[in-house]
């Protein structure tokens, strides 16, 4: 929330793009872009967020590493805008919450300041050049040709931008930080430290005061529930001075996975009798213990960490950040059953943490990707001298208060992981900003780690993989109270849809969705589940990843940084090294991930429902795989696999009985009936749970492809540039089945007050732009994403058309 004084200043920016093009070609960057006085009526009108890379084109002679995405360039942005005459004496800031990469900005042609580190969220002070009551030009220019990334990471303006206007005595920016030290059923005791900035020309004696309200869903303040005793203070010209207050809310609401009930606190100052800035922070209440014998407790109740590890693009729509599809990537992480969220590998979106504290998330809050040794040439260590404390502190200043954030991490797989030096010296600065929560850090290299004792500076230890040596460490009295917890796990990868068969798990640039397929250091989720069950003391996993994403689609990935993973193992490197090379040759067309529970256009691969199964225990479900469409198989072999969430289940086919299994405790996560010999008609389980009739799940073998079938996540969407509508696009038989393997091209059209914003089918080998409103089905599924024209009101309709088969089409009210 922050300032009572804050809106949007994402409308009406100007932008044209420098350095290299699209299509590979260079195009001179003129001098004096940022003069308020130069012509900009021919740039592009948008408004933010942006990502001017999503629109591609995809080009095969780019890095797959980086989705084959045109990313690098020189972006400028301008924005021609008023501040009314009557706010002349006030403090007015841009707020960024983040702008790929190296940012510099100016205001009327002034140097303002930079912000190279395209993660961090930061502020800039308009004041001394800006023109009350007249026209103001903001510029800013971003360079992502002198920065590296080991995955998609987008460019441009790509998350929100905010004018902040304050009395010159005012809150600081991110000036409040909320602890509740003594928490019980009956009270909580809350401590409230606030950084108050003079920025005028004189002395002032200011009151400080806060109230604390419950805070409902809507982000609205409802029942007051308590007053802190107002602080009186003389602060003088350019002076930050902090204050202190407390306050006990009775029978406190405690926030929990099950129950994220939230706090906000209110600080306003009083001068001469006068309110002159009124500043919000949410907060929550909760307890947080972490052991390295009982686990994880949040609130004194032991939670085992389900987590997954995601970047932070949002598919089709890119590094963009949309509310409406996080919102909907938050649901189906929440419908499998995660609880918590890992931020790889770099500060997220400040509405990331909005919607944890909502929905009941755990975050895993992450800093850096490297440190002062790259992985790639520009990457982090550019900057990490200059840089790494201020975007540290602008990290753990940003996202303290927030109930959801329950770990910070300093880095993930740094080429530093035995530096005791360093490892010590960034756990210094996060201990003293915020010494309320653990420091970790994800170690792909977690025996030099420990024998090193970087580890010993750390709270807790994240390990990416490598849990062979867990006994080991147990028993070394340097980490026998150190919890460990699973930073990345499995790394498996699949296909949505696709099966092979004789021990085949890549082919065409797909893998095989019999979720087997994994990278040399990963392994299959049932494989990490009986680790986790063989040392339950492990605080829990974060899965590498939740949904597919832009860039880095191992196997078919020749970067170099894969080499990493095998740093204490030659052989293993050495055989890597020869298929990176192969890679290299061929030169694959993968765009995105494999790694995703969920492909790249939202939809669930066969994999979600083996998570769901062991993370919801008490849910009533089981899943099939494959699909029963394989004419060229009849009579072969063709294994079949359940998940279910029951401990044993019996399989079906034709109505005939094929056998019933028993899950071993611990051991088994899927059943397998590897003898079946494919006959077409009908597969059917039946679960049971403790004796009793648990789930059941049916596949059959389908029709021809007949229509195409429309539904919408939604029935209204809001008219604003924001909301989002996701249609799922299905190529079904008569009846009504997706038919597997159908790959029509279909094309999408719109009428009334909306337009199509980005198409998408989860295929990571497809080139086809995200905006082209005409794209192939992958294995019977594509999505559509439309939004509403601003303003506008009425019925919007979707169309779906494909040659030879009956059309499909829903409607969509506007509000």
């Amino acid at each position: 929330m922050g300032s009572l004084n804050t809106v949007s200043f994402d409308q009406g920016w100007l932008f044209a793009r420098y350095g290299l093009q699209p299509d590979g070609t260079r195009k001179e960057e003129p001098s004096g872009l940022e003069a308020s006085g130069f012509e900009d009526i021919s740039w592009k009108k948008l408004n933010l967020p942006h990502d001017w890379a999503i629109t591609g084109p995809f080009r095969i002679d780019l890095e797959g590493a980086t989705g084959k995405l045109p990313w690098k360039g020189i972006g400028w942005y301008r924005k021609h805008f008023t501040v009314n005459g009557s706010d002349a004496g006030k403090r007015v800031f841009v707020d960024f919450d983040g702008a790929m990469a190296n940012a510099k900005v100016w205001l009327n042609g002034k140097y303002i300041g930079t912000w190279p580190y395209g993660y961090s969220s930061f502020r800039m002070d308009l004041t001394p050049f800006l023109q009350f009551g007249k026209e103001n030009v903001l510029a800013v220019r971003l360079d992502t040709e002198n920065w590296d990334s080991r995955w998609y990471p987008g460019a441009g303006i790509y998350r929100h931008v905010w004018l902040v206007k304050t009395d010159p005595i005012h809150v600081n920016h991110y000036g409040t930080y909320i602890t509740t030290p003594q928490v019980s059923d009956q009270n909580a005791v809350v401590n409230i430290e606030t950084t108050i900035n003079n920025q005028s020309l004189k002395s002032e004696k200011a009151i400080v005061k806060t109230s604390l309200f419950e805070l409902d869903a809507s982000d609205k303040p409802t029942l007051k529930v308590a007053v802190t005793k107002d602080t009186i203070i003389v602060i003088n010209p350019g002076e930050k001075k902090l204050t202190s207050s407390r306050a006990v809310i009775d029978m406190p609401k405690r926030w929990s996975i099950e129950s994220p009930h939230r706090y906000v606190a209110q600080t306003t100052i009083h001068i001469k009798g006068k309110v002159v800035d009124t500043y919000f922070t949410p907060f929550g209440i909760r307890t947080l213990e972490f052991t390295a014998k009982n686990g994880f407790l949040l609130n004194g109740k032991r939670v085992q960490i389900q987590g997954t590890c995601n970047h932070h693009d949002l598919g089709a729509l890119g590094a963009a950040f949309n509310l409406s599809a996080l919102t909907r990537q938050l649901k189906l992480l929440k419908e499998m059953g995660c609880n918590s969220l890992r931020t790889s590998h770099n500060p997220p979106a400040p509405e990331l943490l909005e919607l944890a504290d909502k929905m009941g998330f755990l975050v895993w809050d992450e800093a850096f990707d490297s440190w002062k040794k790259g992985k790639r040439k520009n990457d982090y260590n550019k900057i990490f001298d200059e840089w790494h404390e201020k975007d540290l502190m602008a990290l753990v200043h940003r996202d303290r208060n927030h109930p959801s954030v329950f770990i910070w991490s300093i880095g993930n797989e740094v080429m530093e992981q035995q530096n005791v030096e360093l490892t010590k010296h960034l756990v210094d600065i996060v201990h003293r900003e915020d010494p309320t929560r653990p420091v970790s850090n994800g170690y792909n290299d977690p025996d030099g780690g420990r024998n090193s004792g970087a580890v010993v500076a750390l709270d807790l230890m994240g390990v990416n993989y490598f849990f062979d040596q867990q006994p080991r460490w147990d028993a070394d009295p340097r980490y026998a109270n150190k919890p460990t917890l699973g930073s990345e796990t499995s790394s498996c990868v699949s296909s949505r849809g696709e099966y092979f068969f004789g021990g085949t798990e890549y082919k065409n640039w797909q893998i095989t969705s019999y979720d087997v397929a994994k990278p040399g250091w990963g392994c299959s989720p049932d494989e990490q589940f009986r680790t986790n069950a063989k040392y339950p003391h492990l605080l829990g996993e974060y899965v590498w990843t939740g949904f597919d994403y832009l860039g880095e689609p191992t196997p078919y990935n020749s970067d170099e940084t894969n080499l990493l993973n095998f740093r204490a193992d030659a052989s293993k490197k050495e055989e890597l090294e020869k298929q990176l090379a192969l890679i290299r040759k061929n030169n694959p067309p993968s765009r995105s991930s494999y790694f995703g529970i969920i492909d790249l256009a939202g939809f669930p691969k066969d994999r979600f429902y083996s998570y769901q199964a062991h993370w919801r225990p008490d849910f009533p479900m089981a899943h099939i795989l494959p699909h029963w469409n394989w004419p060229e198989r009849i009579d072969s072999i063709t294994p079949v696999h359940v998940y279910t969430s029951g401990d044993e289940a019996e399989l079906f086919l034709n109505g005939k009985s094929l056998g019933r299994k028993i899950k071993a405790p611990g051991k088994d996560f899927r059943l397998v009936w590897d003898k079946v010999m494919y006959k077409p008609g009908v597969l059917k389980v039946v679960s049971y749970k403790n004796g009793k009739l648990w789930a059941t799940d049916v596949v059959k073998t389908t029709g021809v492809m007949s229509k195409l079938t429309l539904s919408a996540d939604r029935k209204t969407i809001k008219s604003d540039k924001d909301d989002l509508c996701f249609i799922t696009v299905k190529v079904t038989d008569e009846s009504g089945l997706i038919v597997p393997r159908s790959n029509p091209s279909i094309r999408f059209s719109i009428e009334g007050p909306g337009e199509i914003v980005a198409t998408d089918n989860g295929d990571a080998t497809s080139f086809v732009s995200f905006q082209n409103h005409e794209r192939p089905a992958f294995n019977g599924m594509a999505l559509v994403i439309v939004k509403a024209r601003k303003g506008a009101k009425g019925i919007i309709t979707v169309k779906a058309e494909s040659k030879g088969l009956t059309r499909g089409a829903t409607k969509i009210q506007v509000q």
